[in-house]
């Protein structure tokens, strides 16, 4: 049925739903698994809202900022292990999360992508977007949608 499945994660209570759930279809199904983890870029402009920060500062929080990320994937690569599924561990560095959970399904030839979605509504949807969205919207790769 599956032979790869990309598990997004965020590191999330409701995103650890995601991953429990995709970890427990690869098993099912004898798939592999890529566990992603998308970090953003630190703003680096006046007009991205922050204060202007050195960049030896700027670097620096990237690097926590990614180590963290790698430090999550890992978690699931282990977990993965110990239900016997093959996990590889993907950190990606991007503003936008949706473009780089659907380049890396494909770069990773994955034919499900399993991810979480917040279900805000209204106002708080506008305001702060959907990225579960923009992959339902945009991706040629069937979406697993968990809330």
């Amino acid at each position: 049925m599956y032979k790869r499945i990309l598990i997004a994660t965020d590191g999330s209570p409701l995103s650890e739903t995601a991953v429990q759930t995709g970890l427990s279809l690869a098993g099912l199904t004898g798939a592999s698994v890529i566990a992603l983890k998308v970090v953003p870029r630190y703003p680096r402009s006046y007009f991205d809202g922050g204060l202007p920060v050195d960049a030896a500062e700027v670097k620096r929080i990237e690097k926590q900022w990614s180590d963290a990320a790698q430090e999550l994937v890992n978690k699931v690569k282990l977990r993965g292990s110990n239900e016997g599924v093959s996990v590889k561990a993907v950190v990606a560095k991007s503003d936008l999360v949706a473009e780089a959970v659907i380049a890396a399904a494909k770069k990773h030839n994955c034919d499900l992508i399993v991810m979480a979605s917040h279900g805000r509504k209204g106002l708080k949807r506008l305001l702060l977007g959907s990225e579960t969205q923009h992959v339902l919207t945009h991706s040629h790769i069937p979406v697993l949608v968990l809330r």
